[in-house]
């Protein structure tokens, strides 16, 4: 009689999943969907309580659904702007019921002046008031399940490391850094020879288990290399490939990270994970499709901001002499300089002696107008028509000066890789990262833009537009 088969691990469902090659918790697009369910519910909930005589109820709910979907599409937009998706920066009840206010109150306003300019949206004063009640009470309920759903640990995953060295450390520093959120969960670190351990010693597993014996009893679904040195028995290869065999995720350290933290750790990777990784990759089709999205955002943006920096343009030609907008050259997409517009934020003499400087927090050199253009990011306005000229994207890594560029080439690797896209207005890592004024901040900045280089997308363009307005709304990385 044959052996019988071991029985197959059934791993946790994955609580990360990648959508068009940037990736979601899976607890945050169930909460995405349920409360899109949840707002466009409301609309059909509330006006079939407005009317309710059979006969009007028919003719109002009938052509509700366009109504309905405009509606939640709005307020998922307004939600997201206002940081309400953002998972590492809810600070609190309080810091929720502050931006669950103001994306409610700019949707009142968003909602009303669609009303106004398209009247096939209307569904009558009452029956929208009461559906927009009803979606904010239904939200409020959804956050409060999300709330306790999350400190239960619901959807995480039980992960193996493998290496107990720095590389190890920096797993453990990750997941256990303030204000971090992650779904997944360590179940302990498996030494692989070295004496010196840089882990919780307490959560070092010793035992004599193979691989497989031991993901098996601890339930892991999923194995994490940490090990720096995979030469001569560094790690279990064949343990690792009866693992994967039996559905357990294996990953490397920098794809691990790049899905944790949203960018690519430099000090995990190396070139030949880069060129074996998918991503980096860029052709005819993508190009034109970022292109014309280019085009047609800012389009959309001149339309909306043409007032905006008309009265820029005369608030910085009254508060002090000089021109009114600011020229500087910039490295582009292939190292190739060209000339970047922007609202002057600075006073003339800025840098009087010639050498160029990072711009500080609270610095001098900014005039009063500056300041608030700075923080707004209205100084980066006149940025549309490099797009329009095609030196720049809407979304890419931000353009430095060729003396900055010349300088972190040499200093940091990797950094002439973010010149392989156009550089953009906005960008992966001016919405994950506060303003870098220094050589380290470029350091930690480009791994971002090396996320985005890897896995730009027209749906990662987006969720950064959305990001943006973040940005702008909370006045984040200001100087």
């Amino acid at each position: 009689m044959e052996d019988a088969e071991p029985p197959a691990l059934r791993p946790d469902p994955k609580a990360v999943i990648r959508f068009f090659r940037h990736y979601v918790p899976l607890n945050l697009l169930l909460l995405v969907v349920l409360e899109a369910l949840i707002l466009g519910g409301a609309m059909y909930l509330g006006v079939s309580a407005r009317f309710l005589d059979s006969a009007t109820l028919s003719d109002a709910v009938h052509p509700l659904f366009p109504k309905a979907l405009t509606f939640t599409l709005v307020m998922l937009g307004l939600m997201t702007a206002s940081g309400l998706y953002d998972l590492e920066s809810q600070g609190g009840v309080r810091a929720l019921l502050h931006r669950l206010g103001l994306s409610f109150g700019l949707g009142l306003v968003a909602m009303s002046l669609l009303f106004y300019f398209f009247p096939a949206l209307l569904v009558g004063r009452g029956a929208f008031l009461l559906s927009f009640g009803l979606a904010l009470l239904g939200i409020l309920l959804s956050r409060a399940l999300f709330i306790r759903w999350a400190r239960a640990g619901a959807l995480k995953t039980r992960a193996l490391v493998i290496g107990t060295g720095s590389r190890a450390a920096h797993v453990e520093a990750l997941l256990t850094k303030r204000g971090h959120t992650s779904n997944t969960q360590i179940v302990g670190y498996l030494p692989m020879g070295g004496s010196h351990h840089f882990v919780d010693h307490a959560r070092i597993l010793d035992t004599q288990e193979s691989l497989t014996e031991l993901a098996t009893r601890l339930q892991v679904s999923e194995i994490i290399l940490a090990v720096r040195d995979r030469r001569g028995g560094g790690i279990p290869v064949q343990a690792l490939l009866e693992c994967k065999l039996r559905g357990i995720n294996i990953l490397e350290l920098s794809s691990f990270f790049e899905r944790e933290n949203g960018h690519l750790q430099l000090d995990s990777m190396n070139a030949s994970w880069m060129i074996l990784a998918e991503g980096f990759t860029q052709g005819m089709l993508r190009d034109t499709v970022k292109r014309l999205f280019d085009l047609l955002v800012s389009a959309a943006m001149l339309f909306f901001t043409l007032p905006v920096m008309a009265l820029t343009a005369l608030l910085v030609k009254l508060e002090s002499p000089g021109p009114i907008l600011y020229r500087q050259e910039r490295v582009g997409q292939g190292g190739r300089s060209f000339t970047i517009f922007k609202f002057r934020s600075m006073c003339v003499d800025a840098e009087k002696d010639g050498k160029p400087r990072w711009a500080g927090q609270n610095d001098s050199r900014i005039t009063l107008v500056g300041r608030f253009i700075r923080r707004t990011r209205i100084d980066e306005l006149p940025q549309i028509f490099n797009v329009f000229f095609g030196e720049m994207s809407f979304v890419g890594p931000r353009p430095e000066r060729p003396y900055f560029v010349q300088d972190l080439t040499q200093k940091i690797p990797y950094y002439g890789v973010r010149h392989t896209v156009k550089p953009g207005i906005t960008g992966w890592a001016q919405v994950r990262y506060p303003y870098g004024a220094t050589d380290e901040d470029a350091m930690h900045k480009l791994q971002y833009d090396l996320y985005y280089v890897k896995n730009h997308s027209l749906f990662l363009d987006l969720m950064i537009l959305f990001q943006t307005a973040q940005v702008v709304l909370w006045g984040k990385g200001v100087r």
